[in-house]
């Protein structure tokens, strides 16, 4: 007897899952393209010494491969290793962007037993299937803002929606901020005037370093678990955070152009990206979701800066 479909007792269908997967990569390539476009424009502010325009390069991985170049713990430890793989995309050594990824990914398999006391629904089946985009852009100078940004389907007996976006500047900018937030906030309002409020004071909670005792930028949205009955405004409502990012964050790479920094500066924003690496390693969902589940480990450390500095 066949076992049981894990889309047979909720909406989360195979047509759904693929429209979902082809949004993530039209979002992916339209990301890519801004993010490109400013590369091109840019007038080459102070420290860029003549550096070409950057270029995102692809690579493709498999889950499997991913898996077995995995080093400690076994299958069980990681996840049982099924199918599916991803692209990541990243550009390194710009001129606007020291290191800019957008990576993408589709895999399937059967959560560890660790996994499945904390994932929905797969306490009565381990199966799952997921897909999203991550992004994470280290900018140059560091009067550009670090940004953050990630949408995802995750399915098991139970199916939701989850991500948002944020930002971490070395300078904080209250212009800036205000757009940031702006655009998130439309997003929100277009579909219920409780999401903005609810899920920025769930990314303030979020992105916070408790041994620190203090926030890893100003903020923007943070959402997980939704799954409001109605899976059509559920997705329109994440392709509408995907798109208030790629709308909004260029624009305020734009307004920076013209600026020179110091070496003080430049300081400060290596010393700013090492609670960025703090926060992703202790703290972060994605990074343990990725790495307990046989995840491809340069698509998960892609968030990694290239250049840190502690005091």
């Amino acid at each position: 007897m066949r076992s049981k479909n894990l889309t047979d007792e909720n909406p989360y269908t195979a047509a759904r899952k693929q429209q979902a997967v082809e949004w993530f990569r039209d979002l992916r390539d339209r990301l890519c393209k801004a993010l490109e476009a400013c590369e091109d424009d840019t007038p080459g502010p102070n420290g860029t010494g003549g550096l070409p325009a950057g270029r995102f390069e692809q690579t493709t991985w498999s889950r499997g491969e991913a898996a077995d170049q995995a080093r400690g713990g076994s299958d069980e430890e990681r996840g049982g290793v099924d199918g599916g793989g991803g692209v990541m995309s990243v550009l390194r050594e710009g001129r606007v962007f020291e290191k800019a990824g957008v990576n993408i990914s589709t895999v399937s398999g059967t959560f560890s037993e660790e996994m499945c006391a904390r994932i929905p629904g797969a306490d009565k089946d381990p199966r799952f299937w997921a897909a999203g985009i991550s992004v994470v852009i280290h900018p140059r100078s560091p009067l550009v803002p670090t940004a953050h940004m990630n949408t995802r389907m995750i399915v098991t007996t139970k199916g939701w929606f989850g991500g948002g976006g944020d930002l971490t500047p070395v300078f904080p900018d209250d212009a800036d901020t205000t757009a940031f937030h702006d655009a998130f906030r439309h997003a929100c309002d277009t579909h219920d005037a409780s999401y903005y409020g609810k899920f920025k004071q769930w990314c303030d909670e979020y992105f916070y370093l408790p041994h620190r005792q203090e926030p890893r930028g100003v903020g923007g949205i943070f959402y997980d678990n939704l799954d409001t009955g109605d899976w059509e405004a559920d997705f329109a409502f994440t392709r509408d955070v995907g798109s208030a990012f790629v709308d909004i964050y260029p624009k305020l790479v734009r307004g920076k152009f013209g600026l020179e920094w110091s070496d003080e500066q430049r300081l400060a924003q290596r010393v700013k990206r090492g609670r960025y690496v703090e926060f992703n390693l202790l703290y972060d969902r994605g990074t343990l979701f990725g790495l307990k589940t046989g995840g491809n480990t340069d698509a998960i450390l892609m968030s990694m800066p290239p250049d840190v500095a502690w005091p």
